[in-house]
């Protein structure tokens, strides 16, 4: 495969950092926006987006906190972030619209573009998939989809309930029931909604498992769940991307 860093036009027109990473086969295929957790744009991300690679798409993960602090170390960059609320809504849907138009306009897009999102990054690509027109999208144990914030909680964010009904693409969640942001009774009240509207989708939950379990950096990471989390992703992509 090909991986690098590259600059694409976000929000406003705003130029942002972005990673990439291709296959080096010839042909056409899917797109995969890869939106990272809070911690940041770093490496352990930058794997995932080079596995979707491996799988045969054309991945990419814009830089959400490029704005606030360019060329920091995502631990700092990620801070600074946090300092100012967050990503605000409307600019992350800018910057995931880029970058799927930027997957779009490559020689080898077949025209179809999935998003997933990991953490706050789960609950962001339900809001992209609400606002962008993408083909699938994956919430891997998105906080506030539903639900609310606790008192104090740093970010500002609210729910997503009056934007499902605009849903525009299939969903794949993946949740652990031991998770408190979203717990299993807000996986449950997202479920029914999307039940009623008539969208499609596909959850999956796992036992033993709670907050970012696919992150194989922390205690939290639960192989087994996360082995069959990513058999999920990948059967649910080579539906709705092709591949």
């Amino acid at each position: 495969m090909h991986s690098e860093t590259i600059r694409i036009r976000g929000h406003g027109g705003d130029e942002i950092e972005a990673y990439l990473a291709r296959p080096s086969e010839a042909g056409t295929r899917g797109g995969v926006v890869v939106i990272h957790h809070m911690p940041g744009y770093d490496r352990g991300t930058k794997e995932i987006v080079r596995r979707f690679a491996e799988f045969g798409y054309d991945a990419i993960m814009p830089n959400l906190y490029w704005r606030e602090a360019p060329d920091a170390s995502p631990d700092d960059a990620a801070a600074a972030a946090r300092a100012q609320g967050g990503v605000p809504d409307e600019r992350l849907i800018g910057d995931v619209a880029g970058a799927a138009e930027y997957l779009g306009s490559l020689p080898t897009s077949n025209g179809r573009v999935g998003v997933i999102g990991y953490c706050s990054g789960g609950r962001q690509s339900v809001l992209a998939a609400c606002n962008v027109d993408v083909d699938a999208a994956v919430d891997c144990y998105g906080a506030f989809v539903t639900g609310e914030p606790p008192e104090g909680f740093p970010l500002q964010v609210r729910n997503l309930v009056d934007q499902l009904p605009n849903l525009r693409a299939p969903l794949l969640g993946l949740f652990g029931n031991d998770d408190q942001y979203p717990s299993p009774e807000q996986v449950d009240e997202l479920e029914k909604i999307l039940v009623s509207l008539g969208k499609p989708h596909e959850f999956h939950r796992y036992d033993g498992a709670g907050h970012a379990f696919f992150n194989t950096d922390r205690p939290s990471y639960r192989p087994e769940a996360a082995a069959h989390g990513w058999e999920r992703v990948a059967a649910f992509f080579k539906t709705h991307l092709g591949g």
